[in-house]
């Protein structure tokens, strides 16, 4: 095989090379992107907006709902645009930033997934120390500490994914998916970020171990609790991360422990659409369904005039209404 590893671009996945397909493709990317970004953006104006949501559970959600809206916008434009285009191509450096960035923004979701566990750990079995510990310069702290990982980590994968030397510029997948980019080895440099995938995974699975023990905790205290009303409220502010951590494991479970061999190109979209575009369209569904706050604040947006006139004592009435 030839070796292209100064190729200057790399050509994607079609959909389908019939052209009434492709534009059906990118009119179900572009709603799918317009619901994703919308969805996050009202949750970060919502946020920003609402001085009773100024928490340390509200900020982390935000910083959530922004790597969520960075996370969908560095595949599904592109494929937006190749479907409408008719075109597979992608620059070199325009594959690599979408491998920086992907890397970036979920290493740093998962690593503010398992911050927001500690705040409801914290929150819940030592609510006397909640203001103490989780004050605003520890959240700052926190929130920039998850960015910094998922930097750090980002550039690893990086320099690993594209210290190979590639056979091939064809990647059986509609954007940059590591795995994909591997399978055009033509070397063992390959192993260099086989082996820092592995590390990546083992840094995962601590933190999910972390999850799982800090709701087991939680979970015994709110069992404890002698109000019903108390255990409700309680888990009612855990039902949602937990369901989006579900989300965030399973999806990526499903994608990354599939079966090994030549899997059909049909199949490697499913997965990747499942892992990659699901949760950050789910997320802020997810977050602001069973919670009034949210609720409350996104309904003041569409009613701002309003808003200085609702006293303090409707925000109390709204939180525990």
């Amino acid at each position: 095989m030839t070796n292209l590893t100064s190729t200057s671009e790399f050509l994607l996945l079609e959909f389908s090379d019939i052209r009434d397909l492709q534009i059906l493709y990118f009119f179900a990317f572009l709603a799918v992107y317009v619901t994703a970004v919308t969805g996050n953006l009202l949750i970060i104006i919502a946020v920003v907006h609402s001085h009773h949501l100024h928490t340390p559970m509200y900020f982390f959600l935000m910083n959530l709902a922004v790597m969520d809206l960075g996370s969908v916008s560095v595949m599904v434009p592109k494929a937006m645009a190749n479907s409408l285009l008719n075109n597979r191509s992608i620059s070199y450096s325009g594959c690599v930033a979408q491998v920086f960035f992907y890397f970036s923004l979920a290493t740093s979701n998962f690593a503010i997934l398992t911050i927001m566990a500690h705040d409801r750990y914290v929150a819940i079995c030592s609510p006397l120390q909640y203001e103490t510990v989780m004050h605003e310069g520890a959240c700052i702290q926190m929130a920039a500490g998850a960015w910094i990982a998922g930097i750090l980590n980002a550039t690893l994968h990086t320099g690993g994914t594209f210290a190979i030397t590639f056979c091939s510029n064809i990647i059986n997948q509609f954007f940059c998916e590591v795995p994909q980019i591997i399978k055009l080895s033509c070397s063992d440099l390959y192993l260099i970020e086989i082996g820092i995938l592995m590390f990546s995974s083992g840094l995962c699975g601590g933190c999910f171990i972390y999850i799982i023990i800090t709701y087991m905790k939680i979970f015994a205290t709110v069992l404890r609790m002698p109000s019903v009303q108390g255990r409700k409220k309680a888990l009612s502010t855990c039902l949602p991360h937990i369901t989006v951590v579900s989300l965030f494991l399973f999806t990526g479970l499903f994608a990354y422990l599939r079966p090994p061999g030549n899997t059909s190109s049909e199949r490697n979209v499913i997965c990747a659409v499942i892992y990659a575009i699901l949760p950050q369209l789910l997320n802020p569904f997810i977050y602001s369904m069973r919670n009034k706050e949210i609720k409350t604040a996104l309904l003041r947006l569409t009613d701002v005039g309003h808003f200085p006139q609702i006293s303090s004592s409707k925000i109390l009435l709204a939180k525990l209404g």
